[in-house]
C-alpha cells in the first residue's frame, strides 16, 4: 500500500528543491522567487511552498521583495564583511580549541587529503593551459575548502560552533557564485595555508594556528570585496547611459 504523502514531507520537498536551486545558482542572487513556478515544478499547491520560502527565509537565504514575493539574498559590501568577521571569530577560536584537544589519527588523514586536494586542482588547472578554474572545478574547490574548514572546527568538539559556522559558509557561497574561478597562484597560497595551519594543529600549537588562520581568512575576504566591488563598478558601467535629449 502506498505511503500518503504528508503536508510536513510536501514542505521539506520544497524546502530542498529552493535551497537547492539557490546554492547551485540557478537561482541567482538578486533573482525573484516565483511561487507558481516552483509550485508547478513540484506539482504541488502553494501552501507548503509557502512555509519553505519563510523557512528559507529565516535562513537567510530569501528576503521579502518591496514589490511583493521574494527574492534571493543578494549581499552588500558591509553585510559580506560581516560574514567574514564572523567566520573568523568562530574559526580562528574553533582552531585553537582543536590545537589544544589535538587530532585523532582519523582526522589528520582526513585532513592532510583535503590539502592535497587543492593541489591536485592547481596541477589539472596547469596542465589544462587556462588562467582559471571552471564552474565545475570551481565547485569542487568550494566543497573541498568547506570540508577541510568544518573539519578543523569540528576537531574543536563544539557542534554549537559548527552550525553557526556551516550556515555561515552557506550564506557566503551564495555570494560567491559569481566568483571568478581561482588561478594557480591563489590555489598555491590557499595550499600553503592549509598545510601549515593543519601543521600548527598536529603540533598542538593554538597561538600559531590561531594567528594563521586568521590572516587566511582576512586575506580571502579581502579578495571577496574587491569582486564585490569589480561587479558593481561593471554593473555601473553596464547602466543605460542617460539621455540628454530625453531631459
Amino acid at each position: 500500500m502506498k505511503k500518503a504523502t504528508t503536508p510536513q514531507s510536501i514542505q521539506e520537498k520544497a524546502y530542498s528543491h529552493i535551497r537547492g536551486k539557490i546554492l547551485s545558482g540557478a537561482l541567482a542572487p538578486g533573482a525573484g522567487l516565483s511561487e507558481a513556478s516552483i509550485a508547478r515544478e513540484l506539482g504541488n499547491s502553494r501552501g507548503p511552498l509557502r512555509e519553505a520560502v519563510r523557512r528559507l527565509t529565516a535562513e537567510g537565504l530569501l528576503r521579502p521583495s518591496p514589490t511583493g514575493g521574494s527574492v534571493v539574498v543578494d549581499f552588500s559590501r558591509r553585510e559580506v564583511a560581516e560574514l567574514y568577521e564572523l567566520r573568523e571569530a568562530l574559526e580562528v577560536y574553533a582552531a585553537g580549541k582543536a590545537a589544544e584537544h589535538g587530532l585523532r589519527a582519523l582526522e589528520l588523514d582526513a585532513l592532510k587529503e583535503l590539502v592535497g586536494a587543492v593541489l591536485v586542482l592547481r596541477n589539472e588547472l596547469k596542465v589544462s593551459g587556462e588562467h582559471h578554474l571552471g564552474p565545475e572545478a570551481m565547485r569542487r574547490f568550494i566543497r573541498i575548502d568547506l570540508q577541510f574548514h568544518s573539519g578543523l572546527v569540528r576537531a574543536a568538539a563544539n557542534s554549537r560552533i559548527l552550525k553557526a559556522v556551516a550556515d555561515t559558509r552557506v550564506l557566503l557561497n551564495i555570494f560567491g557564485i559569481r566568483r571568478t574561478g581561482h588561478d594557480a597562484a591563489q590555489l598555491t597560497q590557499i595550499h600553503r595555508y592549509h598545510h601549515e595551519i593543519l601543521t600548527a594543529i598536529a603540533r598542538k600549537d593554538p597561538a600559531e594556528a590561531m594567528r594563521l588562520l586568521g590572516e587566511h581568512i582576512r586575506v580571502s575576504k579581502e579578495e571577496r570585496l574587491k569582486e564585490h566591488d569589480d561587479w558593481e563598478r561593471q554593473a555601473a558601467l553596464e547602466q543605460p547611459a542617460f539621455d540628454l535629449e530625453r531631459s
